[in-house]
């Protein structure tokens, strides 16, 4: 994904701190009212990331998949070794 693939459009913070999600984004990415996002801090830069509460959950349980065979295969790797001595 090219970076201009990624700008959807500048948001001002209001009097109450709240902003509005460009309709491109909220359209592309299947935001729709009432959707619970989570709101982090970027880990390098000054910057926030927002998330569907869902997608995050999806991502995770993923993840959670790929560990779990990489320890299988960890573990199997490491018994050979053991047979091995």
């Amino acid at each position: 994904m090219l970076s201009e693939d990624m700008f959807y459009g500048a948001a001002t913070i209001g009097e109450r701190g709240q902003i509005v999600i460009p309709a491109d984004a909220r359209n592309e990415l299947g935001f729709h009212p009432g959707d619970k996002l989570l709101v982090m801090r970027h880990p390098v830069h000054t910057g926030l990331m927002i998330f569907k509460l869902d997608g995050v959950r999806a991502f995770l349980d993923e993840f959670q998949g790929h560990l779990q065979r990489a320890e299988a295969a960890i573990a199997a790797t490491e018994g050979k070794e053991g047979e091995a001595q």
